[in-house]
């Protein structure tokens, strides 16, 4: 029997899904004249054809192929990028046995010299470096004994359905990751700092040709500890590339029409690591149905990691990182720094007004700083549904939910935003982004990022120096984080200078929220000291500024502020009537946060006061709220206190499940 296959690779890895699958797909294959196609997709540098030829070698060892196990790579053919499928029929016929002499001349005829020569054939047939169906369906055998399996860098949507088994290959996982480079390497320091060298890993985007390289830098350089290397290694990979692949990658970008080639270069200086159909819009400035039509000429491309598009309420995709630094090196070849600067402005604005948007939804109209931006034209908004204009609480509360999931999964894109944007010197769009980020911070506290960007917001309030309530704000925002990680000195000074900058305020409604807002920040501050008589001044002092005002929502959060208060100090008579009367106004005015955490807090009075049964009621309440919110701080420290009630009442092994689950959600959340 004929095999025509490079040896097996040294090192590989992973793929067992993949292999099982088209194992299985073989053994269920009940083809007649028409044979399974095993169709390999993803981006140069994944082990595409490392895979196919580990696939072909074990279908040629456990099944009767008695017409060999043939390869052949597409693009030794291609002449100026066009393929000659007649030269690959007469490579084929000559691995089949037909001698050159009696090949025929005519392409037309040549065809079916093949198709009669496979019509009887058991073979398994390689096809490397496909780039279109078309390219593939007059090479097919014509024998359901046979199989073909072909690789391609994305997807070939032009097969008819049902015509091949698609195996799309992501990126390897960190854990396989981490395996291919132990094998290739071999070497103690991967070990000694494992923090290191899980950079390396991250830096090589789940590429396996793009680890292979970072094992030989670290076999070259064996004196150099690896958190050293990994700076030139980074500038190796994005000056030079993937060795091997670069050219692949090359010439599939020259393929490319011009908007999907300008897509891919301003991709690269999108802020965060994924984008959607929306944000990449916004970055091109092609228009939707035009970026669509880009996006998809990428995916077919293998350009693109598609991932997430179906796992994310924003709809992500990304661009690997190897894949992203090559995006980049076009970019500078070709596009002018004045061109990616006005596409990161306009990126940066469109972002604002949708985080704006989704801030809204979640928390509710509020004090904020900065009003909504206006559209970008030819950019539409993000499809988030206003929950004010719901027909019922269920559709309300599921808007929420998807403005919320909308939030924590862009926040990644939020913090990078904040960075450009302060360093293009956006002033505007930095304190606009603190706003959001607020209420992101809410329900995922302890989040060194998000103390970044409210230290950004204060330096562009500070650097703009015009506006007196960004002052006060951004350095309240600051404030609060610092004090929760325990900087109390330096929460005290920005709370100061807050208060300072009061006198710099006017009179009209908007400024007198926020020096009732800044109040209420003096007394959460003494609060974190454990000075709850003086917190409760504080607190009873905003809630007649807000009353004065008049403000409604103020002053009822500043009575949830004072039953919290009075719980502290003792008087649990007091902070049983505040918070109720704070838990019914939050119903009424559907504040889904603060539904759940005054049912929280009037929960744990209500368990000091020995009234069990409805304390239980309000916390089992809280946690549904939290879980809306996807907060794992408030699921936590709620299953903590069941815990506590359970034990109370002699429930220890319920109890012991609340303890595990509130773990659980620290340790999933990065709060242990």
């Amino acid at each position: 029997m004929r095999v025509e296959l490079p040896p097996e690779p040294v090192h590989f890895v992973n793929r067992d899904d993949e292999r099982e699958r088209a194992l299985r797909a073989v053994a269920e294959w009940r083809g007649r004249s028409r044979p399974l196609v095993l169709a390999l997709s993803g981006p140069g540098g994944l082990g595409k054809t490392e895979l196919a030829v580990l696939i072909a070698r074990t279908l040629g060892e456990r099944y009767p192929f008695t017409d060999g196990v043939l390869s052949v790579d597409l693009d030794n053919f291609r002449v100026d990028g066009v393929l000659d499928p007649g030269d690959v029929l007469s490579q084929l016929l000559n691995s089949l046995d037909v001698p050159p002499d009696q090949v025929q001349p005519q392409y037309a005829a040549r065809c079916r010299q093949y198709w009669n020569r496979t019509s009887n054939a058991k073979l398994v047939l390689l096809m490397d470096n496909v780039r279109y169906a078309s390219e593939v369906v007059p090479l097919l055998p014509a024998s359901g004994a046979s199989v073909v399996i072909i690789t391609s860098h994305g997807p070939l949507h032009d097969f008819e359905a049902g015509a091949a088994v698609d195996l799309v290959l992501p990126p390897l996982e960190e854990r396989a990751a981490t395996e291919l480079l132990e094998l290739i390497v071999r070497d103690h320091r991967l070990a000694a700092d494992p923090e290191a060298a899980r950079a390396v890993i991250q830096l090589c985007g789940g590429l396996p040709a793009a680890l292979h390289v970072a094992g030989r830098w670290v076999r070259t350089h064996r004196l150099r500890p690896l958190n050293r290397l990994l700076a030139d290694l980074q500038a190796e990979l994005e000056e030079k590339g993937v060795s091997g692949v670069e050219r692949i990658w090359d010439r599939v970008y020259a393929d490319l029409s011009r908007p999907a080639a300008l897509l891919y270069r301003l991709l690269a200086h999108h802020p965060g690591e994924t984008f959607t159909l929306h944000s990449a819009t916004a970055m091109s400035g092609l228009g939707l149905e035009d970026c669509q039509d880009a996006l998809e000429e990428l995916d077919r491309a293998g350009l693109l990691d598609l991932r997430p598009l179906s796992l994310t309420e924003a709809g992500q995709m990304r661009l690997p990182g190897p894949l992203r630094a090559h995006a980049l090196r076009r970019s500078r070849r070709e596009t002018s720094e004045g061109e990616v600067a006005e596409a990161q402005i306009r990126l940066v604005r469109w972002f604002v007004r949708q985080a704006q948007l989704a801030d809204r939804f979640v928390a509710g109209r509020r004090l904020t700083v900065v009003d909504l931006f206006d559209p970008v034209p030819g950019v539409p908004d993000v499809p988030l549904a206003d929950p004010e204009a719901a027909g019922d609480d269920e559709a309300r509360a599921e808007r929420v939910a998807r403005a919320v999931r909308w939030l924590e999964e862009e926040r990644h894109v939020l913090f990078a935003c904040s960075r450009l944007a302060h360093s293009r010197g956006m002033d505007t769009e930095v304190v606009a982004l603190s706003e959001p980020a607020w209420t992101h911070a809410l329900d995922h506290p302890h989040q060194s990022e998000v103390v970044e960007v409210f230290r950004r917001a204060v330096d562009s309030a500070v650097r703009h120096g015009g506006n007196a309530g960004w002052l006060v704000r951004t350095r309240c925002q600051l404030a609060r984080p610092l004090w929760e990680s325990g900087e109390l000195s330096e929460a005290q000074e920005h709370i100061d200078s807050a208060m300072s900058a009061l006198e710099l305020l006017g009179n009209s409604q908007r400024e007198r929220k926020l020096a009732a807002s800044a109040v209420e920040h003096c007394g959460m501050l003494k609060g974190a000291r454990g000075e709850w008589n003086a917190a409760l001044a504080d607190f009873t002092t905003s809630r007649d500024m807000h009353r004065a005002i008049p403000n409604s929502y103020g002053a009822l959060l500043q009575t949830y502020r004072m039953g919290e208060a009075s719980a502290k100090v003792g008087d649990l008579e007091m902070a049983h009537g505040l918070l109720s009367e704070a838990h019914a106004g939050f119903m009424a005015k559907k504040r889904e946060r603060l539904i759940g955490r005054s049912a929280f807090a009037l929960a744990g009075v209500l368990y000091r006061l020995g009234r069990m049964d409805e304390a239980r009621e309000l916390y089992q309440q809280s946690l549904g709220h939290a879980d809306k919110r996807r907060s794992g701080f408030d699921l936590a420290r709620v299953h903590d206190a069941l815990a506590e009630l359970e034990t109370a009442e002699g429930q220890l092994l319920e109890a012991e499940e609340h303890r595990a689950a509130a773990q659980t959600f620290r340790r999933r959340n990065g709060l242990v």
